[in-house]
C-alpha cells in the first residue's frame, strides 16, 4: 500500500476480486461493527468496499485515507452512489496526512498492514490519534509459511502469527483480543487446493472461496476456538 507516507500507485487487483466476496465481509463485518465507535478512519480504504460492509448512521464521521489517487476516485464515486453514507470523508494520503487535532474512536487496518514496510511505526502513529477508549482493529493475512506468490505479487512484505502481530502493540495501546479465522481456508491452502501457487486467483476461485470456504469456516473457527485461521485479527485499545 505505501512504504510509510509515500503515495503511489497500488499495483494488486485483488480488490475488484475480492469485492464480491460476500459472506466473507459478512463474516469480518459481524466481528468489527460492534466495537466501532461514532467517529472512524479506515487507512487504505482502496474501492471502498469495507467501508459500505461497516458504515452506518451509527458513525457521525468516517474518514478514509487512501495514497492512490485512482483507487480514490473510485471509492469517491462509489461513494457517491450511496447518499446514507454521507458522513463518510475521503482523503488522498497516508497515516501521514492526519493533522495533529484530528482523534478517532476506531482505527481500521483492513488487509492493509502487510502492504506497509515499517509496520511497528505505522502503528505507532496510528495510537497516538486514538481518543482515550478507542480501538485500533488489523486484519491480515496469517502465516509467514504461506507467504507465496499470491502474496508477492499483490505487495505483501509479510502474513502475521500471534506472535508478531502482538509484538508491534504501541506503547499506549493494550492488546484486548487476537485471533485467527477462515480455518477451512487455512487447511485448502496448506493442501494447494485453492490458488496460493498462483500470481492471482482468478474470479472463479474467489467465489468458490467465499460461497463454500467461508461458510465452513464460519462453524468450524469456533469449534477450534480461532486457534487456525488463514487470517489474523488483532484489537487495541488505548488505555
Amino acid at each position: 500500500m505505501t512504504d510509510n507516507g509515500i503515495l503511489h500507485q497500488y499495483i494488486g487487483k485483488e480488490l475488484d476480486l475480492f469485492a464480491e466476496a460476500i459472506n466473507w465481509k459478512l463474516y469480518i463485518s459481524a466481528k468489527i461493527i460492534p466495537l466501532l465507535g461514532h467517529d472512524v478512519m479506515e487507512v487504505g480504504a482502496g474501492i471502498g468496499s469495507n467501508t459500505i460492509a461497516l458504515c452506518s448512521v451509527n458513525q457521525t464521521r468516517w474518514l478514509c485515507i487512501e495514497p492512490d489517487a485512482t483507487l480514490l476516485t473510485r471509492l469517491t464515486n462509489k461513494l457517491n452512489s450511496h447518499p446514507a453514507l454521507s458522513m463518510v470523508e475521503t482523503r488522498l494520503g497516508t497515516i501521514d496526512h492526519i493533522h495533529d487535532n484530528e482523534f478517532f474512536d476506531t482505527i481500521l487496518y483492513i488487509d492493509v498492514l502487510e502492504h506497509i514496510k515499517n509496520d511497528k511505526l505505522e502503528l505507532e502513529r496510528a495510537g497516538k490519534f486514538l481518543r482515550h477508549g478507542g480501538r485500533l482493529i488489523v486484519i491480515s493475512p496469517a502465516y509467514q509459511w504461506l507467504y507465496c506468490p499470491f502474496d508477492h505479487a499483490l505487495g505483501h512484505f509479510r502474513r502475521y502469527s500471534k506472535r508478531t502481530l502482538s509484538a508491534l502493540t504501541p506503547p499506549s495501546l493494550t492488546l484486548e483480543n487476537i485471533h485467527y479465522i477462515d480455518s477451512a481456508g487455512l487447511i485448502a491452502s496448506m493442501g494447494n487446493f485453492l490458488f496460493l501457487r498462483k500470481a492471482l486467483p482468478t474470479a472463479g476461485q474467489i467465489s468458490f472461496w467465499d460461497k463454500f470456504l467461508v461458510s465452513i469456516s464460519v462453524r468450524l473457527d469456533t469449534v477450534l476456538r480461532y486457534k487456525f485461521g488463514k487470517t489474523i485479527i488483532a484489537f487495541w485499545k488505548k488505555d
